[in-house]
């Protein structure tokens, strides 16, 4: 039910294994192209794991996000890393940045996710055109190391596109369920505030919103109820604003056994959480898929939707 990388970042922190999502590659036994994303793994270091936090991408520019273990199991908490991104192993990079470390939920607030993760490593590349793609990551400062992964770049997403009218659906709210909180939400308590509007009544008001489709209570990776917790946290700081913040549940009835409910459906989501920014106009100025920061959503709000 799950896509690919959320599940890859559960999976790489229980197991502590190298490789998840096309990561790690041993060190080339002939010598690779001078300059190539193969000639900066051949480097002295240790290959470690590439851990993504996000898998769906579309030509553009991309928000990559991604943890970094190493070979005894250890997160890497560096503040910074050098990212590169090549369209071929053997390929020259097109493109270096600097990926920054951004704290997973409200620090102090919300569970880390699984093995204790509490950063993830974002970085902002462009892809130009459909297609595989490599990205190496060197966390800055200490012994060198190196984490391989691939960013796969499809022509188009299932899930709404930027620009793209949001989708006018009629989710729940405490008015419309009578205060049936267990029907809106496996937050504990409830994340009222999150309840109160719904998607197809702010359109048809031409407010903007944030809107974030997420389970608290049954999310495996534990970064869904974060994401609850960052959406509540920004809504803090625009109180006063005309701006929205919605929370949508994921399940039907709220049961992981029934499959995702039809507001998953409408939106087309193939994995959650997912948070999105909806202007007054009902277009889509702004996506995130998995883990996203108060720092990062609370900057997108101020220049997208305010």
């Amino acid at each position: 039910m799950r896509s690919f990388a959320p599940a890859c970042v559960l999976i790489a922190a229980l197991s502590l294994s190298a490789g998840c999502g096309g990561g790690a590659s041993t060190k080339a036994a002939t010598a690779p192209p001078p300059g190539s994303i193969a000639a900066l793994l051949a480097r002295p270091g240790a290959d470690v794991a590439f851990a993504p936090g996000t898998a769906h991408y579309v030509p553009g520019s991309i928000r990559i996000a991604f943890i970094v273990i190493r070979n005894d199991g250890s997160v890497v908490k560096r503040p910074a890393a050098r990212v590169w991104i090549a369209d071929g192993f053997h390929s020259k990079p097109y493109q270096e940045v600097r990926a920054g470390l951004e704290p997973i939920g409200v620090p102090g607030k919300s569970e880390h996710a699984v093995g204790g993760v509490s950063r993830i490593y974002v970085a902002h590349v462009r892809t130009p055109r459909p297609g595989k793609y490599w990205v190496l990551a060197e966390p800055i400062g200490g012994r060198p190391i190196q984490a391989l992964g691939n960013a796969i770049v499809t022509s188009k997403s299932s899930e709404p596109g930027i620009g793209e009218k949001a989708i006018p659906s009629r989710t729940p709210t405490i008015a419309s369920t009578g205060g049936n909180f267990r029907r809106l939400t496996t937050a504990s308590p409830p994340d009222r505030e999150l309840l109160r509007d719904s998607v197809a009544g702010s359109l048809a008001a031409h407010k903007p919103f944030v809107l974030v489709f997420a389970t608290p209570n049954f999310c495996t990776s534990r970064t869904c109820g974060p994401v609850v917790d960052v959406v509540d946290a920004v809504r803090r700081r625009f109180t006063g604003t005309p701006v929205r913040f919605i929370h949508v549940e994921v399940y039907r009835d709220n049961d992981p056994a029934k499959g995702y409910n039809r507001f998953m459906r409408e939106w087309r989501l193939p994995s959650e959480p997912w948070t999105f920014l909806v202007g007054a106009d009902g277009r889509i100025k702004g996506k995130y898929e998995g883990s996203v920061s108060v720092a990062e959503l609370a900057a997108a709000v101020r220049t997208q939707l305010i």
